[in-house]
């Protein structure tokens, strides 16, 4: 029995040895509350302070703009409402790019007295500067967040452009950096922006931890009040085991960009061609994307049951039809059928040739039911 092909890492990616080494000690050994001022809660709170300094050199920051938080989706929470709490409602811009856990808390300050202003894709996936520039005007001070690079498509967003139009108009403006850290070159200070989420477990560190990079005159209001902890901006005992996870993660990030980022696209570009070949509609393929990601469907065949029939751990959250796809104006019932393939670290070209043979077999048999069907 061949082992499996694990091609999800745009979900979550397997905490490096190295990470799990640095954390073990802070279990148990190390135990001690970083706010504590006895020796060991000292060395708790320098183990902090050194991972503070390694997740913000790998997005060019200084120390202090790292707020560390339990992952992605409260980074993103914390920029959208604890910037709504200090400003009067204006206008809120996103777009149909951005995940959930920006949207939905985009749509409850809409109820809320916000004008919400979502921005359309072109059909490549990539955000409609043009669309924002309409949705700018008049627009009086505002919130915008823009992804960075998307986790289907794997589309890289001209965040800084959009940043630009977003300033314009008096909007303070975030990116959800999840997918793009780690992956690519990341600069804080390049992007044109006042805020930007990260997540551990995108780039081989722990479950439970993200950050949010806060530029230095960006005034946001706590979502979680406690004891002031990270700089007032998020209460609660830090989870130092995670948070020293997360700080390896981005020294190993930064130490194998170059050489990861070169790998993955080839993998991604061989991939492609084989997919292609074969008649599938490669979703976002005249953008910048990510060197690791493919979103693809075979017309006539159904996503779900080609994922199932191939049980390789690829990428198919549910039935319904992806609502970016739907804004890039791809059909529904195309869109049902799309999977995402997202490479990794530990993928090889023998993994990807494995797939593609699995690919060809379940794709032949699909292909005559759908005939017979018909």
């Amino acid at each position: 029995m061949r082992a499996s092909v694990f091609l999800d890492h745009n979900a979550t990616t397997p905490v490096d040895p190295a990470v799990i080494a640095a954390m073990t000690p802070y279990w148990a050994e190390c135990a001690a509350n970083p706010s504590s001022v006895h020796r060991a809660g000292v060395a708790a709170r320098r183990a902090i302070d050194s991972a503070r300094e390694q997740v913000a050199a790998l997005v060019g920051v200084q120390p202090a703009q790292i707020i560390f938080t339990s992952g992605g989706s409260e980074a993103n929470n914390l920029f959208l409402r604890g910037a709504a709490a200090v400003r009067h409602p204006g206008r809120v811009f996103v777009s149909a790019a951005e995940h959930a856990c920006v949207l939905r808390p985009a749509r409850t300050l809409g109820r809320a007295g916000w004008q919400l202003a979502e921005v359309g894709l072109d059909g490549d996936g990539r955000i409609d500067a043009d669309h924002l520039r309409e949705q700018a005007v008049d627009a009086g001070a505002g919130i915008a967040s823009f992804i960075a690079a998307h986790n289907e498509t794997g589309v890289l967003q001209d965040v800084p452009a959009l940043a630009e139009v977003a300033r314009a108009a008096g909007a303070v403006v975030h990116t959800d950096a999840v997918q793009q850290v780690g992956k690519l070159p990341l600069d804080f200070s390049a992007l044109n922006v006042d805020a930007m989420t990260l997540s551990a477990h995108k780039l081989y560190g722990p479950k439970g931890i993200g950050a949010l990079v806060v530029g230095k005159r960006l005034d946001l209001r706590a979502q979680i009040e406690g004891g002031g902890h990270e700089q007032g901006l998020r209460a609660g005992t830090e989870n130092v085991p995670a948070i020293v996870g997360f700080g390896v993660a981005c020294e190993l990030a930064a130490a194998r960009l170059a050489e990861e980022g070169v790998r993955q696209a080839a993998l991604r570009d061989l991939l492609v061609g084989w997919l292609q070949a074969e008649g599938a509609m490669v979703f976002g393929a005249g953008a910048e994307r990510l060197p690791n990601t493919v979103f693809f469907a075979f017309p006539g065949i159904d996503g779900a049951t080609l994922l199932l029939a191939l049980d390789s751990a690829c990428s198919s959250s549910d039935h319904a039809p992806s609502p970016t796809l739907l804004a890039m104006g791809v059909s529904p019932d195309l869109a049902r059928g799309a999977v995402r393939v997202s490479i990794g670290r530990g993928t090889s070209s023998a993994q990807l040739q494995q797939f593609r043979a699995a690919l060809a077999t379940c794709f032949a048999g699909l292909r005559g039911l759908t005939s017979i069907a018909v």
